[in-house]
């Protein structure tokens, strides 16, 4: 499951440790952006539009006691707010407030070009098949949409 003989890593330890350097990219860009990893999911997901609260603690698989911890640090910090939910008046859906949105496009286009440049030392096949395998596991698996996707490979 860890490292082989030949100093490749098995496809569990591979998932996991690219899981840890992931991470790692959400809370540098976090600390640079004045959130937490946490904070910083919850406004990429919000960037999609406003969710309720059962819907957010599923796709960022948090307990509902977590959860509401995040949304209300995030709604002092003026980054979301709580408004009715049209479709179920006993309801409430978090949406973006317009600091939140501003902050959010600066941290998703900031995590995607680091992210982005985990993949420096592979070619443009590489990278492909990267993404085509990573997609069937994230599909098989139904992970819901937390992160947009990268429409142009940043080289710079």
């Amino acid at each position: 499951m860890g490292e082989l003989g030949d100093g490749t890593i098995g496809v569990v330890a591979g998932l996991v440790r690219s899981a840890f350097l992931v991470n790692a990219v959400y809370a540098e860009s976090g600390r640079e952006h004045g959130v937490t990893p946490q904070q910083g999911q919850l406004l990429c997901v919000l960037m999609g539009g406003p969710r309720g609260m059962s819907e957010l603690g599923a796709m960022l698989g948090l307990a509902k006691s977590s959860l509401t911890g995040l949304v209300d640090r995030s709604e002092r910090n003026g980054l979301t707010r709580r408004e009715p939910d049209p479709a179920d008046t006993r309801a409430v859906r978090v949406a973006l407030t317009e600091d939140g949105a501003v902050l959010a496009a600066e941290f998703y286009a900031e995590t995607c070009r680091r992210v982005e440049r985990l993949t420096d030392g592979l070619g443009a096949a590489e990278r492909d098949a990267l993404g085509e395998l990573l997609g069937r596991v994230v599909r098989d698996n139904e992970v819901p949409e937390i992160f947009l996707e990268v429409a142009v490979r940043d080289t710079n």
